[in-house]
Protein backbone atom coordinates (compact mmCIF):
# COMPACT_ATOMS: atom_id res chain seq x y z
CA UNK A 1 0.00 0.00 0.00
CA UNK A 2 1.66 3.38 -0.90
CA UNK A 3 2.28 6.21 1.76
CA UNK A 4 -0.98 8.55 1.41
CA UNK A 5 -3.53 6.72 0.30
CA UNK A 6 -7.57 7.88 1.31
CA UNK A 7 -10.29 8.78 0.21
CA UNK A 8 -9.69 11.76 -1.89
CA UNK A 9 -7.96 9.24 -3.94
CA UNK A 10 -11.20 7.67 -4.62
CA UNK A 11 -13.03 10.73 -4.84
CA UNK A 12 -10.28 11.26 -7.97
CA UNK A 13 -11.46 8.29 -9.67
CA UNK A 14 -14.76 8.98 -9.27
CA UNK A 15 -14.82 12.51 -11.37
CA UNK A 16 -12.42 10.82 -13.82
CA UNK A 17 -15.80 8.24 -14.58
CA UNK A 18 -17.96 10.75 -14.42
CA UNK A 19 -16.17 12.72 -16.64
CA UNK A 20 -15.65 9.97 -19.35
CA UNK A 21 -19.62 9.81 -18.91
CA UNK A 22 -20.49 12.63 -20.13
CA UNK A 23 -17.80 12.56 -22.87
CA UNK A 24 -20.58 8.98 -24.33
CA UNK A 25 -23.26 11.98 -24.61
CA UNK A 26 -24.43 11.69 -28.26
CA UNK A 27 -22.05 9.07 -28.17
CA UNK A 28 -22.79 6.25 -31.28
CA UNK A 29 -24.64 3.55 -29.79
CA UNK A 30 -21.97 1.20 -30.23
CA UNK A 31 -20.57 2.93 -27.35
CA UNK A 32 -23.60 2.18 -25.09
CA UNK A 33 -22.16 -0.62 -23.63
CA UNK A 34 -19.15 0.58 -22.27
CA UNK A 35 -21.25 3.72 -21.49
CA UNK A 36 -23.10 1.76 -19.30
CA UNK A 37 -20.26 -0.20 -17.44
CA UNK A 38 -18.58 3.22 -17.16
CA UNK A 39 -21.65 4.27 -15.19
CA UNK A 40 -21.51 1.27 -13.15
CA UNK A 41 -18.48 1.87 -12.31
CA UNK A 42 -18.79 5.51 -10.85
CA UNK A 43 -22.13 4.22 -8.73
CA UNK A 44 -20.27 1.36 -6.88
CA UNK A 45 -17.30 3.49 -6.36
CA UNK A 46 -19.53 6.19 -4.92
CA UNK A 47 -21.26 3.48 -2.78
CA UNK A 48 -18.05 2.87 -1.34
CA UNK A 49 -17.03 5.77 -0.70
CA UNK A 50 -20.66 6.25 1.11
CA UNK A 51 -20.34 2.96 3.04
CA UNK A 52 -16.65 2.35 3.99
CA UNK A 53 -14.56 4.44 6.71
CA UNK A 54 -10.90 4.05 5.53
CA UNK A 55 -9.70 5.10 8.79
CA UNK A 56 -11.60 1.60 10.47
CA UNK A 57 -9.80 -0.95 7.38
CA UNK A 58 -7.29 -2.84 8.33
CA UNK A 59 -3.65 -2.85 6.40
CA UNK A 60 -4.81 -5.76 4.63
CA UNK A 61 -8.36 -4.45 3.40
CA UNK A 62 -6.75 -1.58 2.86
CA UNK A 63 -4.07 -2.96 0.06
CA UNK A 64 -6.74 -5.17 -1.37
CA UNK A 65 -9.02 -1.69 -1.96
CA UNK A 66 -5.54 0.39 -3.23
CA UNK A 67 -4.91 -1.91 -5.55
CA UNK A 68 -8.39 -2.02 -7.14
CA UNK A 69 -8.48 1.66 -7.15
CA UNK A 70 -5.44 2.11 -9.06
CA UNK A 71 -7.02 -0.54 -11.54
CA UNK A 72 -9.68 1.29 -11.87
CA UNK A 73 -7.90 4.18 -12.70
CA UNK A 74 -5.42 2.75 -14.83
CA UNK A 75 -8.33 1.59 -17.36
CA UNK A 76 -10.41 4.66 -17.00
CA UNK A 77 -7.61 6.90 -18.16
CA UNK A 78 -6.57 4.07 -21.14
CA UNK A 79 -10.05 4.53 -21.92
CA UNK A 80 -9.96 8.24 -22.09
CA UNK A 81 -6.63 8.10 -24.34
CA UNK A 82 -8.72 5.83 -26.98
CA UNK A 83 -11.31 7.62 -27.30
CA UNK A 84 -9.72 10.73 -29.18
CA UNK A 85 -9.38 8.15 -32.05
CA UNK A 86 -13.23 8.11 -32.65
CA UNK A 87 -14.19 11.76 -32.45
CA UNK A 88 -12.35 15.36 -31.64
CA UNK A 89 -13.40 17.15 -29.22
CA UNK A 90 -14.58 21.20 -30.03
CA UNK A 91 -15.75 24.62 -27.84
CA UNK A 92 -19.37 25.31 -28.29
CA UNK A 93 -19.81 28.54 -27.52
CA UNK A 94 -23.92 28.68 -27.30
CA UNK A 95 -25.09 30.08 -24.13
CA UNK A 96 -23.45 31.48 -21.21
CA UNK A 97 -19.11 30.69 -21.34
CA UNK A 98 -18.03 27.47 -23.31
CA UNK A 99 -17.64 23.71 -22.89
CA UNK A 100 -16.07 21.20 -25.04
CA UNK A 101 -18.08 18.43 -26.75
CA UNK A 102 -17.28 15.87 -28.57
CA UNK A 103 -17.94 14.94 -32.98
CA UNK A 104 -17.71 11.36 -32.71
CA UNK A 105 -17.18 9.70 -36.29
CA UNK A 106 -19.55 7.25 -37.76
CA UNK A 107 -19.13 3.58 -36.63
CA UNK A 108 -20.82 0.50 -38.28
CA UNK A 109 -19.54 -1.49 -35.02
CA UNK A 110 -18.08 -1.87 -31.76
CA UNK A 111 -14.14 -1.27 -31.96
CA UNK A 112 -12.27 -4.30 -30.57
CA UNK A 113 -10.04 -1.60 -28.17
CA UNK A 114 -13.49 -0.72 -26.61
CA UNK A 115 -14.62 -4.04 -26.52
CA UNK A 116 -11.83 -5.18 -24.37
CA UNK A 117 -11.81 -1.59 -22.13
CA UNK A 118 -15.66 -2.60 -21.68
CA UNK A 119 -14.27 -6.05 -20.21
CA UNK A 120 -11.86 -4.25 -18.42
CA UNK A 121 -14.39 -1.96 -16.65
CA UNK A 122 -16.82 -5.18 -16.01
CA UNK A 123 -13.67 -6.83 -14.02
CA UNK A 124 -13.09 -3.82 -11.84
CA UNK A 125 -16.62 -3.70 -10.96
CA UNK A 126 -16.87 -7.26 -10.19
CA UNK A 127 -13.30 -6.78 -8.38
CA UNK A 128 -15.62 -3.40 -6.20
CA UNK A 129 -18.29 -5.47 -5.63
CA UNK A 130 -16.50 -8.28 -4.40
CA UNK A 131 -14.34 -6.02 -1.76
CA UNK A 132 -17.61 -4.80 -0.92
CA UNK A 133 -19.57 -8.23 0.16
CA UNK A 134 -15.99 -9.41 1.82
CA UNK A 135 -15.73 -6.42 3.77
CA UNK A 136 -19.61 -6.49 5.05
CA UNK A 137 -19.19 -10.09 6.06
CA UNK A 138 -16.39 -9.30 8.04
CA UNK A 139 -17.88 -6.24 9.65
CA UNK A 140 -21.11 -8.57 10.34
CA UNK A 141 -18.63 -11.35 11.42
CA UNK A 142 -17.32 -9.16 14.17
CA UNK A 143 -20.87 -7.62 14.74
CA UNK A 144 -21.72 -11.66 15.68
CA UNK A 145 -18.39 -12.45 17.62
CA UNK A 146 -18.89 -8.98 19.68
CA UNK A 147 -22.55 -10.29 20.52
CA UNK A 148 -22.20 -14.43 21.22
CA UNK A 149 -19.15 -12.56 23.44
CA UNK A 150 -21.72 -10.38 25.09
CA UNK A 151 -24.05 -13.53 25.42
CA UNK A 152 -21.43 -15.48 26.42
CA UNK A 153 -20.11 -12.93 29.64
CA UNK A 154 -24.19 -12.90 30.10
CA UNK A 155 -24.44 -16.47 30.38
CA UNK A 156 -21.04 -16.74 32.56
CA UNK A 157 -22.74 -14.16 34.82
CA UNK A 158 -25.74 -16.34 35.19
CA UNK A 159 -24.27 -19.35 35.64
CA UNK A 160 -21.67 -18.03 37.79
CA UNK A 161 -25.22 -17.00 40.07
CA UNK A 162 -26.63 -20.30 39.95
CA UNK A 163 -23.19 -21.95 41.10
CA UNK A 164 -22.69 -19.42 43.79
CA UNK A 165 -26.31 -20.32 44.82
CA UNK A 166 -25.98 -23.40 44.70
CA UNK A 167 -22.75 -23.43 46.50
CA UNK A 168 -24.42 -21.74 49.33
CA UNK A 169 -27.30 -23.83 49.62
CA UNK A 170 -25.27 -26.89 49.83
CA UNK A 171 -23.96 -25.04 53.14
CA UNK A 172 -23.32 -21.31 54.26
CA UNK A 173 -20.13 -22.23 55.69
CA UNK A 174 -16.60 -19.81 54.46
CA UNK A 175 -14.26 -22.47 54.94
CA UNK A 176 -11.40 -20.15 53.23
CA UNK A 177 -12.27 -17.57 56.06
CA UNK A 178 -11.46 -20.53 58.56
CA UNK A 179 -8.43 -21.53 56.84
CA UNK A 180 -7.10 -17.89 56.40
CA UNK A 181 -8.03 -17.26 60.15
CA UNK A 182 -5.60 -20.12 61.36
CA UNK A 183 -2.78 -19.84 58.95
CA UNK A 184 -2.50 -16.18 59.53
CA UNK A 185 -1.57 -17.10 63.23
CA UNK A 186 1.51 -19.65 62.07
CA UNK A 187 4.94 -18.01 63.42
CA UNK A 188 7.88 -18.41 61.12
CA UNK A 189 8.87 -22.07 60.82
CA UNK A 190 5.96 -23.99 62.58
CA UNK A 191 5.11 -26.86 61.14
CA UNK A 192 8.60 -27.47 58.71
CA UNK A 193 9.50 -30.67 60.28
CA UNK A 194 5.68 -31.99 59.06
CA UNK A 195 6.65 -30.54 55.64
CA UNK A 196 10.21 -32.20 55.09
CA UNK A 197 9.56 -35.37 56.95
CA UNK A 198 9.76 -38.37 54.38
CA UNK A 199 5.59 -39.72 55.58
CA UNK A 200 4.60 -36.46 54.90
CA UNK A 201 6.33 -36.57 51.19
CA UNK A 202 5.30 -39.68 50.78
CA UNK A 203 1.88 -39.44 51.70
CA UNK A 204 1.65 -36.26 49.06
CA UNK A 205 3.46 -37.89 46.44
CA UNK A 206 1.30 -41.37 46.54
CA UNK A 207 -1.65 -42.34 45.80
CA UNK A 208 -4.90 -43.19 47.89
CA UNK A 209 -2.95 -42.92 51.05
CA UNK A 210 -3.92 -41.64 54.32
CA UNK A 211 -1.76 -39.87 57.16
CA UNK A 212 -3.19 -39.84 60.88
CA UNK A 213 -1.35 -37.01 62.88
CA UNK A 214 -2.54 -37.52 66.82
CA UNK A 215 -1.47 -35.24 69.42
CA UNK A 216 -2.13 -34.27 72.73
CA UNK A 217 -4.54 -30.73 73.87
CA UNK A 218 -2.22 -27.28 73.01
CA UNK A 219 0.35 -29.55 70.72
CA UNK A 220 -1.01 -26.79 67.63
CA UNK A 221 -2.71 -29.40 65.71
CA UNK A 222 -5.22 -26.71 64.04
CA UNK A 223 -2.11 -24.36 63.72
CA UNK A 224 -0.70 -27.65 61.65
CA UNK A 225 -3.72 -28.32 60.01
CA UNK A 226 -3.71 -25.13 58.15
CA UNK A 227 0.24 -25.40 57.11
CA UNK A 228 -0.83 -28.71 55.35
CA UNK A 229 -4.36 -27.05 53.83
CA UNK A 230 -1.30 -24.27 52.51
CA UNK A 231 0.96 -26.60 51.16
CA UNK A 232 -1.43 -28.80 49.19
CA UNK A 233 -3.22 -25.21 47.97
CA UNK A 234 0.22 -23.74 46.71
CA UNK A 235 1.46 -27.21 45.22
CA UNK A 236 -1.28 -28.22 42.94
CA UNK A 237 -3.17 -24.40 42.38
CA UNK A 238 -2.35 -24.72 38.85
CA UNK A 239 -3.47 -28.28 38.38
CA UNK A 240 -7.36 -28.40 37.81
CA UNK A 241 -7.31 -32.23 38.33
CA UNK A 242 -6.36 -32.44 41.20
CA UNK A 243 -9.26 -31.70 43.99
CA UNK A 244 -8.56 -30.25 48.17
CA UNK A 245 -11.14 -30.11 50.14
CA UNK A 246 -10.72 -29.37 54.53
CA UNK A 247 -13.02 -28.67 57.45
CA UNK A 248 -11.91 -28.02 61.04
CA UNK A 249 -14.39 -29.31 63.44
CA UNK A 250 -14.86 -27.79 67.02
CA UNK A 251 -16.84 -28.67 69.94
CA UNK A 252 -18.74 -25.57 70.13
CA UNK A 253 -20.26 -25.58 66.51
CA UNK A 254 -21.46 -29.56 66.68
CA UNK A 255 -24.90 -28.00 65.91
CA UNK A 256 -23.95 -27.55 62.84
CA UNK A 257 -21.02 -30.14 62.38
CA UNK A 258 -23.24 -33.53 62.17
CA UNK A 259 -22.89 -35.92 59.22
CA UNK A 260 -24.76 -34.49 56.47
CA UNK A 261 -22.83 -30.66 57.51
CA UNK A 262 -19.67 -32.37 57.16
CA UNK A 263 -20.35 -34.24 53.48
CA UNK A 264 -22.05 -30.96 52.39
CA UNK A 265 -18.73 -29.60 53.45
CA UNK A 266 -16.42 -31.25 51.49
CA UNK A 267 -19.56 -31.57 48.54
CA UNK A 268 -18.75 -27.70 48.03
CA UNK A 269 -15.73 -27.18 47.80
CA UNK A 270 -15.02 -29.91 45.64
CA UNK A 271 -17.59 -28.88 43.48
CA UNK A 272 -16.61 -25.10 43.71
CA UNK A 273 -13.24 -26.20 41.99
CA UNK A 274 -14.91 -27.29 39.16
CA UNK A 275 -14.79 -24.95 35.67
CA UNK A 276 -18.86 -25.43 36.02
CA UNK A 277 -21.09 -27.10 38.15
CA UNK A 278 -21.23 -30.49 38.49
CA UNK A 279 -24.67 -32.11 36.89
CA UNK A 280 -24.99 -34.32 39.74
CA UNK A 281 -25.00 -31.15 42.64
CA UNK A 282 -27.31 -29.17 40.14
CA UNK A 283 -29.86 -32.15 40.08
CA UNK A 284 -30.01 -32.43 43.48
CA UNK A 285 -30.61 -28.73 44.19
CA UNK A 286 -32.84 -28.62 41.57
CA UNK A 287 -34.85 -31.51 43.10
CA UNK A 288 -34.85 -30.20 46.89
CA UNK A 289 -34.67 -26.84 46.57
CA UNK A 290 -38.32 -25.46 45.65
CA UNK A 291 -39.77 -27.75 47.90
CA UNK A 292 -37.45 -26.10 50.35
CA UNK A 293 -35.82 -29.60 51.87
CA UNK A 294 -32.69 -31.31 52.39
CA UNK A 295 -30.80 -33.97 50.37
CA UNK A 296 -30.54 -37.41 52.62
CA UNK A 297 -27.09 -38.44 53.04
CA UNK A 298 -27.34 -41.25 50.94
CA UNK A 299 -28.22 -38.77 47.62
CA UNK A 300 -25.14 -36.20 49.36
CA UNK A 301 -22.63 -39.19 49.76
CA UNK A 302 -23.40 -40.77 46.14
CA UNK A 303 -23.12 -37.19 44.83
CA UNK A 304 -20.07 -36.62 46.44
CA UNK A 305 -18.70 -39.83 45.01
CA UNK A 306 -19.60 -38.22 41.26
CA UNK A 307 -17.55 -35.29 41.98
CA UNK A 308 -14.73 -37.00 43.50
CA UNK A 309 -14.10 -39.07 40.39
CA UNK A 310 -14.12 -36.23 38.85
CA UNK A 311 -10.46 -35.70 39.65
CA UNK A 312 -7.76 -37.81 38.99
CA UNK A 313 -6.71 -37.36 42.92
CA UNK A 314 -8.43 -35.49 45.87
CA UNK A 315 -6.98 -34.27 49.48
CA UNK A 316 -8.99 -34.18 52.30
CA UNK A 317 -7.86 -32.43 55.02
CA UNK A 318 -9.71 -32.75 58.46
CA UNK A 319 -8.71 -31.22 62.15
CA UNK A 320 -9.74 -32.09 65.08
CA UNK A 321 -11.39 -35.48 64.82
CA UNK A 322 -12.12 -35.46 68.18
CA UNK A 323 -14.03 -32.96 68.79
CA UNK A 324 -16.89 -34.18 66.06
CA UNK A 325 -20.09 -34.79 67.54
CA UNK A 326 -20.53 -38.54 68.59
CA UNK A 327 -24.07 -38.63 70.63
CA UNK A 328 -25.65 -39.46 67.31
CA UNK A 329 -22.75 -41.38 65.99
CA UNK A 330 -22.00 -39.00 63.74
CA UNK A 331 -18.07 -39.11 64.09
CA UNK A 332 -18.20 -43.04 63.35
CA UNK A 333 -20.53 -42.51 60.84
CA UNK A 334 -18.57 -39.89 58.94
CA UNK A 335 -15.27 -41.72 58.91
CA UNK A 336 -16.60 -44.77 57.92
CA UNK A 337 -18.46 -42.52 54.98
CA UNK A 338 -14.47 -41.40 54.04
CA UNK A 339 -13.00 -44.81 53.92
CA UNK A 340 -15.20 -45.97 51.94
CA UNK A 341 -14.71 -42.74 49.58
CA UNK A 342 -10.96 -43.46 49.81
CA UNK A 343 -11.56 -47.10 49.02
CA UNK A 344 -13.58 -46.23 45.84
CA UNK A 345 -12.09 -43.80 44.86
CA UNK A 346 -8.54 -41.51 44.30
CA UNK A 347 -8.75 -40.38 47.51
CA UNK A 348 -6.10 -39.16 50.38
CA UNK A 349 -7.26 -38.28 53.80
CA UNK A 350 -4.76 -36.24 56.58
CA UNK A 351 -6.28 -36.58 60.03
CA UNK A 352 -5.47 -34.63 63.59
CA UNK A 353 -7.38 -35.79 66.75
CA UNK A 354 -6.21 -36.21 70.64
CA UNK A 355 -5.46 -39.69 71.65
CA UNK A 356 -8.75 -41.51 71.09
CA UNK A 357 -8.73 -44.91 71.19
CA UNK A 358 -12.32 -45.38 69.04
CA UNK A 359 -10.10 -42.66 66.18
CA UNK A 360 -7.26 -44.47 66.25
CA UNK A 361 -8.27 -47.78 66.00
CA UNK A 362 -9.81 -46.30 62.25
CA UNK A 363 -6.14 -45.36 61.53
CA UNK A 364 -4.77 -48.49 62.17
CA UNK A 365 -3.43 -49.36 58.96
CA UNK A 366 -2.67 -45.51 57.75
CA UNK A 367 0.26 -43.74 57.70
CA UNK A 368 0.95 -42.06 60.89
CA UNK A 369 2.98 -38.82 62.63
CA UNK A 370 2.95 -37.74 66.18
CA UNK A 371 2.25 -34.32 66.59
CA UNK A 372 3.92 -32.68 70.00
CA UNK A 373 4.35 -29.39 71.17
CA UNK A 374 8.24 -30.21 71.81
CA UNK A 375 8.58 -29.87 68.36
Amino acid sequence: MSFGFGIGDILAVIELAKKIRKDFVDAPSQFKDISLEVRSLSIVLQDIEDELSLPDLNAKQKSELEEIIVGCRDVLEKLQRALSAYGELISDFRGVGSKAKRIWKRLKWEPDDIKEFRSRVTTNVAFLNAFRGKYTNEILHEIKNSADQFHERQDDRELNKESLAILNWLTPINHASQQHDYITQRQVDTGQWLLDSPVFVEWVNSDKQNLFCPGIPGAGKTILTSIVVEELINSFRNDKDIGIAYFYCNFRRQHEQKIDDLLLSLLKQLSGYQPLMPGVVKDMFDLHSPRQNRPSTKEISTALKFVIDAYSKVFIVVDALDECQMDDGCRMEFLSEVFHLHETCQLSLFATSRHIPDIEKMFDSSMRLENSSQR
